[in-house]
């Protein structure tokens, strides 16, 4: 199981997010814990007046909203009745089992899930201290209730390969028919605040995964002049189809300005996943014997990993991305070391050679080495040739970029000295 906890300052907009997925048909209430009558009998107005009573009790604390989700492994699907006693222990033991709370059943994404809102404010009018609530509190109670109840445990290798959520289907969509916004909101909610990327090209390389992809339009438009950013749906051959939605629409506000927010952030968050990644993705070029594109990708994706490439006009690799699902991380491959930029996986991929022949010997054989390293690479320059990629090739769904214009180098001039 794995539990995320977001505090925020409207418990209006917790509901609404939440009621508009019933009323979708991509959730539902399963348990009105600290309510009075039945729950089939609440509209969101009695829902909404049962927290904002306890609010006012204390208007200074602002920041008094809970939006709790706990998220199963895709083999696990239980009845109402457990999801409501697993939902009821862990309110318990974060200190919140005397709190009124509400809990959704989704529906909406390749895994099974629950949605908790609640508020921090008791009957006393005193707060419920939630700093560090995650590591604190929420850290124990899901181990617990993984031992109590049988679940999968979230740190196993059972768990950690799935991404937790699908694709958009694009053979269901009619231009402005289907409820676009609807679509890119499920896959925005578990990518945006999940993933730590740091910047919007790493973002897109997430989202394009799903088939959605974030743009801010051309230099000249006024959407770009004033920051502002469209999220749309696209299409195997990455053409945009539907309505493309403003990102100040959704719920979670993924506008640039709050994206921009959380690149520093990421960029230190990711850093403790960084070894990981690389010692998952050597496993895979060290040992796997083949190295053609397809055989890549295919055991990358076993171990929780997305490669994408972005690829010019004329078909040469200029740059790769990494996106580890298992720690929800995104690196650029420059960022992870040489051997992982454009020009090696160029080198390496679509090759009758095997990557052991990169393989630097030490020792008359191949080392593993105990570093950040992993192992010691050195590429054969001169034997390898260079094939041309697609990214249709790999993810199903080709992508043309285009090469950043190249920086002129300023000639010195003769019979100058410094």
């Amino acid at each position: 199981m794995v539990a995320r906890i977001k505090i925020g300052k409207s418990i209006r907009g917790i509901l609404h997010y939440n009621e508009n997925k019933v009323m979708t048909g991509d959730a539902r209430v399963i348990l009105a814990s600290g309510f009075a009558g039945e729950v089939e009998n609440m509209d969101f107005e009695h829902k909404l007046k049962r927290f904002e009573h306890l609010t006012s009790l204390k208007p200074s604390v602002k920041t008094n909203a809970l939006h709790i989700s706990l998220n199963f492994h895709s083999s696990e699907n239980f009845d109402d009745t457990k999801m409501q006693d697993i939902a009821i222990a862990y309110m318990d033991s974060i200190g919140f089992g005397d709190q009124p709370f509400l809990v959704y059943r989704h529906n909406d994404a390749a895994h099974e899930h629950i949605h908790i809102a609640t508020t921090s404010i008791q009957r006393n009018g005193e707060p419920i201290k939630t700093h560090n609530i995650g590591r604190l509190a929420s850290e124990p109670a899901r181990k617990k209730i993984e031992k109590d109840f049988n679940l999968v445990i979230a740190e196993s290798k059972r768990y950690s390969a799935e991404q937790g959520i699908n694709p958009i289907d694009q053979t269901i969509i009619t231009y402005g028919r289907l409820p676009t916004k609807k679509s890119i909101s499920n896959v925005l909610s578990a990518v945006v605040g999940s993933y730590k990327y740091t910047s919007l090209a790493e973002l897109n390389a997430v989202l394009k995964i799903f088939n959605v992809i974030a743009e801010r339009g051309a230099e000249e438009t006024e959407i770009y002049k004033k920051k502002g950013l469209i999220y749309s749906i696209i299409d195997r051959n990455g053409k945009k189809i539907g309505v493309p939605i403003k990102a100040s629409s959704f719920y979670s506000k993924p506008t640039l300005l709050n994206l921009e927010k959380r690149y520093d952030k990421n960029s230190e968050l990711r850093k403790p996943s960084k070894h990981d990644l690389l010692k998952r993705i050597n496993k895979v070029l060290s040992v796997y014997q083949s190295i053609t594109k397809e055989n890549l990708v295919s055991e990358l994706k076993k171990q929780g990993i997305s490669l994408i490439l972005r690829i010019n006009e004329q078909g040469r690799i200029y740059g790769t991305t990494f996106v580890d699902h298992n720690n929800k991380t995104v690196f650029n491959g420059s960022d992870l070391g040489k051997l992982y930029s454009a020009n090696a996986v160029s080198l390496m991929v679509g090759t009758s050679n095997t990557f052991k022949s990169y393989l630097k010997p030490v020792n008359g054989r191949e080392s593993y080495l105990k570093s950040n390293k992993d192992y010691s690479l050195r590429p054969n320059l001169t034997s390898i040739q260079t094939n041309s990629l697609s990214l249709g090739d790999i993810f199903g769904k080709p992508e043309i970029d285009y090469d950043p214009i190249p920086k002129k180098r300023k000639k010195r001039k003769k019979g100058l000295t410094r």
